[in-house]
């Protein structure tokens, strides 16, 4: 019975033999360079990139993005440039030589840029987040507070995103963190978010953010006064800096 069913298994492989699989596209250099800058191989990268077309202000702007990710910030601008030379419109390179100037804190020129790269690219929630933090910065609060609805209404995950390729960069680091957890708090309260709300309220407090009152008071929070989670931050005791 066994030999009966291998000869018949035998029979079906000979007349039905496997199929191999398609042969797998090579790798571009810009595909392997976006290897290595997943694996934070940012020189490695550079190499791969510079294999790539020349002509691309894609790959001018990645170019800079790995620079930038280094730190060397004037580097990073003069790719970014170069980018934009080949394409004056690219919103992505706009907003990353906007990212420049926020890091050496030249937080107006930073502004420009963010709003030259929404005129561009309208509906780019990581350049209204990047715009909300340089007013931020600036200690423009409402103008901050604006951008970051706007930016949480085009992509309710905008401030969660992680990645540190790509083609755009998405600034994450401001001075006074309790307030900026604080004003994104309010963000996703406005937006009916009241469970990110609440993690943001905390962080805000956990980073030494003083002005409880406010949390009493500002209307965004109206909806959260009265749940236990709420309650039980307010208990929370003010950590000590």
């Amino acid at each position: 019975m066994v030999s009966v069913f291998l000869l018949l298994l035998f029979q079906s492989v000979a007349s039905n033999p496997p199929i191999d699989p398609p042969p797998l596209a090579p790798l571009t250099p810009e595909r392997r360079a976006d290897i290595f800058m997943a694996r934070k191989m940012y020189r490695e990268a550079i190499e791969a990139y510079r294999e790539g077309p020349m002509d691309s202000a894609v790959i001018w702007n990645k170019i800079g993005i790995a620079y930038h990710q280094m730190m060397d910030l004037e580097a990073a601008r003069k790719h970014y440039l170069r980018a934009l030379k080949l394409n004056p419109s690219y919103s992505e390179a706009i907003n990353n030589l906007g990212a420049v100037y926020y890091a050496r804190k030249s937080y107006r020129k930073a502004t420009s840029q963010y709003r030259k790269a929404l005129k561009m690219a309208p509906k780019s929630a990581s350049v209204y987040s990047n715009l909300g933090t340089a007013y931020f910065a600036r200690r423009k609060y409402k103008e901050a507070f604006e951008a970051y609805q706007s930016a949480l209404a085009l992509d309710p995950e905008v401030f969660e995103h992680r990645s540190s390729y790509g083609v755009m960069l998405q600034e994450r680091s401001v001075e006074e963190r309790s307030k900026f957890h604080y004003f994104l708090a309010k963000t996703y309260a406005q937006a009916g978010m009241h469970e990110r709300a609440l993690l943001h309220l905390r962080k805000a407090l956990e980073e030494g953010f003083e002005e409880r009152h406010k949390m009493l008071e500002d209307p965004e929070f109206a909806a959260l006064r009265e749940t236990p989670e709420f309650q039980e931050l307010l208990k929370l005791k003010p950590r000590v800096l």
